[in-house]
């Protein structure tokens, strides 16, 4: 049940025109507005016609016409990435609506909230062949956080009662701890298209249920019992999983970390990159360790928050060298437990976890625990550094140039397969200059990762850097079959011609049929789709030519820009298999 259920609200219906009945459907926009809801993203359609002109003619509602439906999604989650509330989906029946679902299950996953409104052919008509008629009621099954059918028939009082309430509701549980996607499937009989001359105005009297949710913090009993058992732990360790960019939150942890003496341990997606002495090079040096060295990083006590980690190491390292108790600071309604050691789930807000911590005197663990963890990740750091100065051109070296240049408030999205784990090895050089780093890794799919930093920036006024590959690229194209292309998005796209991480994992990378069953090869640029959509793009082939763009790259222009860095699958394996042979020889023997 939710929280919200034993409130006791009033709603007051105010119909306009008694005789339309598409009045409720008109006034879904309204409603929306009043709910905080400000963009609309939607597809065209023709069953969808109402709730289009409901929220075309609403004079306070952005909307964003997207004719690519999967494209649509993942703009609205990049739309709301950015502004931290609901986007409306709107799509005809059929097809359309299942066109969303890549973008409905990573919102889920990463707990971004969007409102999702497909129309729908009356029920009679299911199964009956008729066009554009699926069965399409809780067609996301468990990908969204609840489900609700319209009434087929909206003229009576109770029935149009029934909509605006569960609308209402709707937009709650999407805003509500997790945020998510919520799903209303609305089935509309014909006519739906306004007459000539007919009224079509939202209703002046129209009430709607506001949800105010409660700070979520520990009971004063179980603080202190949390005390007594942490100082009973030496070994503690924090693992940051992925976490919306919060400097006070890096601030907390970097004086928990200084005060206690704890190591942190920070993927890209954490943006824990502003914790001076954070360890970010783990991917790196965990399995070029010896056995004795990892026994002697194994934590007691995992302290983790957020929801994925990228590292794969961190992971299996957790799994074989188990700690005694883990506790994770709640971010989701399930139980996820990565490392197999789970023992408390902390329903609890992570700063005000964190801040509690701060403020009881905690006496300094043995800080010998802290100084193993920074003394491998220093060592790593100075080889990735040492290794960069001789790196033959490539994706890596890329990646890493672009690192050390970002600047400023820059929003850093990452694109699944090899581009998020390049990042997740380079250091983001200017950590204290506010950098925050997106990555939909919900799903960890490649299909909407253009469209989510295009949705991005078309809500803020900093640069947004996109490094995608050119599968994850070339599948995502529609992202530009848009109206209007942000000019304040910068997208370095790996262009390997093959999709190359899968020449980097044992298992596919030793089979005959590595091409093309398992890479893709194709001898596709960007530079056609640049000139059909009007970008601007430029082309590296070269050392020489990449220092060249990059040195210009990040500038302010009118148009969005891509720097596409061609280079070959097979060397970018063999340069990421000499690089970790580098890691192995400054590890040996310590």
């Amino acid at each position: 049940m939710w929280p919200w259920c034993g409130f006791t609200c009033l709603i007051v219906i105010g119909i306009n025109n008694m005789s339309n009945p598409l009045q409720p459907v008109i006034d879904i926009s309204a409603i929306c507005f009043r709910l905080g809801i400000n963009d609309a993203v939607i597809s065209p359609g023709s069953r969808s016609a109402p709730i289009t002109l409901s929220f075309a003619r609403h004079p306070e509602i952005k909307t964003h016409i997207i004719p690519d439906e999967r494209t649509a999604g993942f703009t609205g989650l990049g739309i709301a990435q950015a502004t931290g509330r609901p986007v409306v989906l709107v799509c005809t029946s059929g097809s359309a609506a299942y066109n969303f679902a890549p973008a409905v299950a990573e919102a889920y996953y990463q707990q971004i909230p969007l409102l999702v409104l497909t129309a729908d052919r009356p029920p009679e008509w299911t199964d009956q062949h008729d066009g554009q008629t699926i069965r399409q009621q809780e067609i996301f099954g468990r990908h969204v956080k609840k489900f609700f059918q319209w009434p087929v028939d909206l003229s009576h009082p109770d029935a149009a009662w029934q909509a605006h309430r569960s609308l209402c509701e709707a937009i709650n549980i999407s805003n509500a701890f997790p945020q998510g996607p919520v799903h209303i499937n609305i089935p509309l009989r014909e006519p739906f298209y306004p007459a000539e001359g007919e009224e079509y105005t939202y209703s002046k009297k129209l009430n709607v249920i506001e949800f105010w949710e409660g700070d979520k913090k520990l009971l004063f009993d179980r603080w202190r019992q949390l005390l007594i058992e942490l100082s009973e732990y030496k070994k503690v360790l924090i693992i940051g999983g992925q976490h919306p960019h919060s400097r006070q939150l890096s601030t907390m942890v970097q004086e928990l970390s200084s005060k206690i003496k704890i190591p942190v341990i920070a993927d890209i997606i954490s943006n824990l990159h502003p914790v001076e002495g954070a360890i970010t090079q783990h991917d790196a040096f965990l399995p070029v360790l010896s056995d004795q060295e990892k026994e002697a990083l194994r934590p007691e006590l995992v302290i983790s928050f957020g929801k994925s980690v990228i590292s794969k190491n961190i992971k299996l390292y957790l799994r074989k060298y188990k700690p005694q108790a883990h506790w994770h600071i709640r971010s989701t309604d399930f139980v996820a437990d990565p490392f197999q050691s789970l023992t408390r789930i902390l329903d609890a807000d992570v700063e005000h976890f964190f801040s509690g911590l701060i403020n009881q005197y905690m006496p300094p663990q043995d800080s010998s625990y802290l100084e193993r963890w920074q003394a491998a990740n220093k060592k790593a750091t100075k080889t990735l550094t040492s290794f960069m100065k001789k790196i033959p051109y490539g994706e890596f070296q890329a990646v890493y140039k672009l690192s050390q240049r970002m600047e400023g408030k820059t929003r850093l999205h990452l694109a699944n397969s090899m581009a998020v784990r390049y990042a997740n090895f380079c250091n983001l050089k200017n950590a204290e200059k506010d950098i925050a780093v997106f990555a939909n890794r919900g799903t960890s799919g490649i299909d909407g990762c253009t469209s989510t930093a295009i949705g991005y920036a078309k809500c803020t006024k900093e640069t947004v850097v996109l490094i995608t590959g050119d599968i994850a690229f070339f599948y995502d194209r529609n992202a530009f079959w848009q109206n209007e292309l942000p000019a304040n998005l910068r997208i370095i796209l790996l262009n390997n011609q093959a999709g190359g991480i899968f020449r980097m994992i044992k298992g596919p990378a030793d089979q005959p049929e590595l091409e093309p069953y398992f890479e893709t090869p194709h001898e596709m640029d960007a530079r056609k789709l640049a000139r059909e959509y009007g970008l601007d793009h430029q082309l590296c082939q070269s050392k020489e030519e990449l220092e060249k763009a990059l040195s210009t790259f990040l500038d302010s222009g009118s148009r969005t820009r891509i720097l596409e860095v061609c280079s070959e699958s097979a060397s970018n394996a063999e340069i990421m298999q000499t690089y970790k042979k580098a890691l192995a020889k400054a590890f040996a023997g310590s």
